[in-house]
């Protein structure tokens, strides 16, 4: 037994200094993002259509690798999307509702990766938004048993229809 205890204390040693590494990269990153703020604020407008399925991440715009850890968009959640005559509300299982309304949505559209997830062709939907301090953000969702193009669709036509041009406001 007294011959494995080296290596034993070893492989401890090492799991310690990478949960420890894991742990400081993570607050590392929230100090990064701070001024990024979320809109969480109650959904407003009437429902025009509603999504279930799984909130996979958050990254900045167009880098689907660089997660950002805002709250409460840092963790994987269940979500209910629902998409309003005024924008889209995320309320994702344990934490307030986020509204991200039609002038803050950047776009829409159809993704296979992003940060530890990658899934069949398409199989992600993303939902680009503009933070109030002009960070761009992609949030990523992954529909269950719902159609992925009619979230598409229906982001997309509250988007034209509120904003004709596309500029972000």
């Amino acid at each position: 037994m007294s011959e494995y205890l080296p290596g034993l204390l070893l492989m401890v040693v090492i799991a310690v200094l990478i949960l420890a590494g894991m742990a400081w990269g993570w607050r590392r990153r929230v100090r990064r993002d701070a001024g990024t703020v979320v809109p969480v604020r109650p959904a407003e407008g009437a429902a025009t259509a509603r999504f279930a399925g799984i909130y996979v991440a958050t990254t900045r715009h167009e880098q689907p690798l660089d997660r950002l850890a805002v709250k409460p968009l840092d963790f994987r959640a269940k979500v209910a999307i629902t998409v309003t005559d005024r924008g889209v509300a995320l309320d994702l299982s344990g934490a307030p509702t986020v509204f991200l309304r039609a002038e803050e949505i950047a776009g829409s559209g159809r993704a296979t990766w992003t940060i530890d997830r990658v899934v069949e062709q398409d199989g992600l939907v993303l939902i680009a938004w503009c933070a109030a301090d002009g960070t761009i953000c992609d949030s990523y969702v992954r529909l269950q048993g719902d159609d992925p193009d009619a979230l598409v669709a229906a982001i997309e036509d509250l988007r034209t229809s509120s904003n004709p041009t596309g500029a972000i406001r």
